[in-house]
């Protein structure tokens, strides 16, 4: 048959051989790949549980659509029914022949489809063996969470899977029946005899006795479902469309009885009869749900909802681990004094004045050193740096092969294989000419402060570089040294051998590449870095966690870079809990570190009481670490995820409210205030250092975010996440006084906006050929009182360099716009000087001029005097220039000199 077909020896190549080529070929890769990070025993279990479902789910098909055939073609005549109008064709004069073989064979094809779906079902499968109690009762049906989110996904999975088939086992039987002879149609009603009869009722009963478990899951899933004012079954669910459900799953059952008594009945009207009654009842139970539901909930919604209510509110805070916020009264108020300022001068002197976007195009101008090297991002963090706890902004230095000068494979796989080192600054300092400060800059790392980089080299990070090959005779690229380059030869432990013949075609399948045989430059011990792209790496080693989008790479004591990214555990089951964007319960259960030189994947375990996580550790015993084996100069800059933080923020908005009335009326409904300049995006949270009124004695790294009520824009609250030591993780809400009015970040935006002062100079600056990129507004909450603040950055039309120029602050009724953050708060509070070294941190803008200028302010009057007379010269130059911002700024302070002179003489 093959012979006299080539053309289906090509189908078959391309549809059969070619995947399953490729198939092994990822396979293998895959085997050494895992044995290269130490996870073997996750690859080898995942894999062979996929075998195993796919081959039960491929014999069970192919042994039930086979055993029916088989029965079918007993049980039939052997004579093929042909409709007299078809009689003259020939294929139907062959169907007798080869009808039976046809349906083998496509049965065997369905088997095949059935056993590839069951392999995607390991995951499900190895939940529900592993399956932990989460030791909460669910308060509708009474079962242990466990069975919602470990147990019922697997099993309805396989009931569904096996109803589908004895489907297809009956419809297939049907056709073989006619087709050959064993039922009648050429009349009705139809003559079927016993033993076909018996065949397809004994199917039917089958088929209508496993819709015993449909309805069940149907019940199970009342408990998840969702509506406009709850989660979970409501009155009309628990008084009406349960009863029907219970209901039909007894009748389903003597259903199931029914028929098979009908096999030595004359007539299938009364199976007919008693499937039509199961699809009334199905019917009646949706339809008079919403009978029910308008008739009877609601007229009176709130008193019959008010348990169910009670319900929601009380599974989505446990859902969403916002059931144990510790609220803290706050009642802001305006008597911040200058000693309170300097009493929280740490708090002060880490208020981030640098936004992540201009700050890596200042970045990507000042430091990116060549083209093919490229800032991807820029984060948050916090180190002790000279005895003192400063938040920081990073950003790594990676390399971009799309962007080398000449794109040939040697320099793409063989010679740039990494980026190099990294840019680490305050948050809130800058040079004279407005850009920022560096702790970490330059190639190779320059460190000026406590804190160095031993090993810059950059294998594995957030670019998708592709993969590289390591230890070759070409050489590797390093880092630029003016105008040349320096070299070095890879020494980790990452990566693959490819030395030999067999290892050499097995990538050069994997990847496609002919040059990785045929190249001299590969050695026996060479080595191929693959999934070198972080969030890959992670997912293709533990793909049943979700990551977060945003790692973070921190610093370790003896100089080494490593990667840290958030895994989380979520679930869609949880009994009465908000549903939102496809989950309804989340943990950041794992914290996954990454080596950005080696690739080494660790897992550590940041939340012991979540019982997804327990079962992940007990389906891959090995994989996850406790928390306390992570080093401690890792663990001390792990942080509370803004993603996780954000939804917290969003689910508490409304689910803070605990009074069913309350809540049914939504009468005090929150929400994330939305960003500056009319923007409805909600204001993103952001990390600060602070020490937390009322609550510790310390600075600490906290994550924070406003809120202000659903429909004004006053600031109500403010819920703050902890990020250090044994407090990690703990999350506080600060509840200011409901009849007192506190300004929020809009009304502030607003009141910004209004001031003539600010507006003039904006409008200056917008018109001299630049343009004003605003700063996030920022609430620090100082002791009892809230301070505003927020950036303003310049960069010429057309884009440019962001420069920081000027710093607002706003508190209470007052706002002030100068140089830095210290003069505007000496604006407020009078002539603010922070204590000690302080206040060289504090300041921002001109950094040396502006302790100049702060000195002289608290001078004699003979001093003031010549620093005005300096001013005014200044201003002159500016006017005669054209620069008539430059004009203002010098007139305006050269007022304040004379109030400040004013004063000094009275």
């Amino acid at each position: 048959m093959l012979k006299k077909n080539p053309l289906l020896i090509v189908v078959l190549l391309l549809f059969i051989v070619l995947p399953f080529f490729n198939k092994s070929i990822s396979f293998i890769t895959d085997y050494f790949w895992f044995g290269e990070i130490a996870l073997k025993n996750v690859f080898t279990k995942i894999f062979f549980t996929k075998v195993m479902c796919g081959l039960v789910g491929f014999l069970f098909t192919l042994i039930v659509l086979w055993l029916n055939l088989f029965v079918a073609d007993k049980f039939s005549s052997g004579k093929v029914f042909i409709p007299s109008s078809m009689v003259g064709y020939a294929v139907f004069s062959q169907l007798s022949k080869f009808s039976l073989k046809v349906f083998f064979l496509i049965t065997a094809v369905i088997a095949f489809f059935v056993g590839i779906w069951a392999s995607g079902q390991w995951e499900l499968y190895l939940q529900f063996i592993n399956a932990t109690a989460f030791n909460i009762a669910d308060p509708l049906f009474k079962r242990d969470i466990g069975y919602y989110v470990f147990s019922l996904p697997f099993l309805r999975s396989a009931v569904y899977g096996i109803t589908g088939i004895l489907v297809v086992s009956f419809v297939v039987s049907v056709i073989i029946y006619i087709i050959r002879g064993g039922i009648y149609v050429a009349s009705l009603p139809l003559n079927i005899p016993l033993k076909p009869r018996a065949h397809l009722l004994i199917l039917g009963s089958i088929i209508i006795a496993l819709f015993y478990f449909h309805f069940d899951f149907s019940l199970s899933s009342m408990v998840t479902r969702s509506s406009t004012i709850l989660s979970g079954a409501g009155y009309a669910d628990v008084n009406f469309e349960i009863p029907v459900l219970k209901f039909l799953k007894v009748a389903s059952l003597i259903a199931a009885v029914f028929i098979l008594s009908s096999i030595f009945m004359r007539t299938l009207v009364f199976a007919g009869g008693v499937a039509v009654i199961l699809l009334i009842g199905a019917l009646v139970g949706s339809v008079g749900n919403q009978v029910l539901h308008k008739l009877v909930v609601a007229p009176n919604e709130l008193s019959r909802e008010t348990p169910y209510i009670n319900l929601s509110i009380a599974g989505t805070q446990a859902a969403y681990n916002i059931d144990k916020i510790q609220e803290v009264e706050f009642s802001p108020t305006e008597n911040l004094s200058r000693a309170d300022l300097e009493e929280n001068s740490a708090t002060l002197k880490n208020i981030r004045l640098w936004d992540h976007k201009p700050l890596q195009t200042t970045y990507s101008q000042l430091q990116e050193i060549r083209t093919y090297y490229e800032f991807l991002d820029v984060d948050n963090d916090r180190y002790m740096i000279d005895g003192e706890l400063r938040q920081v902004m990073l950003s790594p230095r990676e390399l971009v092969p799309s962007s080398l000068p000449s794109r040939i494979w040697i320099n793409e796989r063989l010679s740039y294989t990494h980026g190099y080192g990294l840019c680490l600054g305050p948050v809130n300092q800058v040079t004279k000419e407005g850009l920022p400060e560096f702790f970490i800059k330059n190639i190779p790392p320059v460190a000026s402060g406590s804190i160095s980089v031993n090993r810059p080299e950059i294998y594995f990070g957030e670019s998708d570089a592709g993969y590289v090959v390591v230890n070759t005779t070409a050489k590797e690229f390093d880092y630029p040294s003016g105008e040349q380059n320096v070299y070095s030869d890879y020494d980790g432990t990452g990566g693959i051998k490819i030395g030999n013949i067999f290892k050499r075609l097995l990538f050069v399948a994997h990847f496609k590449e002919l040059k990785l045989l045929l190249s001299n430059d590969i050695k026996s011990d060479s080595r191929v870095l693959m999934h070198r792209q972080i969030l890959q790496r992670v997912r293709h080693a533990a793909p049943f966690f979700k990551y977060d989008q945003d790692p973070y790479m921190v610093i370790t004591d003896n100089g080494h870079l490593i990667w840290i990214v958030d895994g989380y555990t979520i679930t869609d089951a949880y009994p009465y809990s908000y549903n939102s964007g496809g989950l309804n319960y989340i943990r950041n259960s794992v914290k996954v570190c990454v080596d950005a030189y080696n690739g080494d994947i660790k897992f550590y375990l940041s939340d012991d009481n979540d019982p997804i996580v327990k079962m992940y550790a007990s389906m891959f015993p090995g994989m996850i670490q406790s928390i306390d084996k992570m080093p401690q100069d890792i663990r001390s800059h792990l942080r509370y995820p803004q993603s996780m933080f954000a939804l917290q923020a969003k689910v508490y908005s409304t689910f803070h409210m605990t009074d069913p009335q309350v809540f049914y009326n939504k009468e005090d409904l929150w929400k994330v205030p939305g960003t500056q300049n009319g923007i409805e995006t909600p204001m993103a949270p952001y990390y600060t250092i602070m020490k937390l009124a009322g609550v510790g004695d310390r600075e600490e790294f906290i994550l924070m975010v406003p809120f202000t009520p659903a429909k004004k824009d006053n600031m109500i609250a403010w819920l703050a996440a902890r990020c250090d030591g044994d407090d990690y993780g703990k999350l506080l809400v600060f509840n200011f006084p409901k009849q007192k009015l506190v300004y929020g970040p809009r009304q502030i935006d607003s009141r910004i906006n209004q001031d003539p002062e600010i507006a003039r100079q904006l409008t200056l600056w917008n018109q001299g050929g630049s343009r004003v990129l605003r700063g996030s507004l920022l609430v620090i909450p100082v002791e009892q009182s809230l301070l505003f603040v927020q950036p303003l950055y310049i960069e010429a039309q057309g884009g440019g360099l962001p420069e920081l120029k000027r710093v607002i602050v706003a508190f209470g009724n007052s706002i002030a716009m100068e140089e830095n953050l210290e003069l505007s708060l000496s604006r407020i509070f009078g002539n603010f000087e922070s204590n000690g070294t302080n206040s060289k941190a504090l300041q921002s803008g001109t950094v040396s001029e502006t302790a100049l200028t702060q000195s002289e302010y608290m001078g004699s009057v003979k001093e003031l005097i010549s620093v005005a007379q300096n001013e005014y010269e200044k201003g002159q130059k500016a006017l005669t220039s054209g620069d008539l911002g430059g004009y203002g700024d010098a007139m305006k302070r050269v007022r304040e000199l004379i109030n400040e002179m004013a004063k000094k003489v009275q």
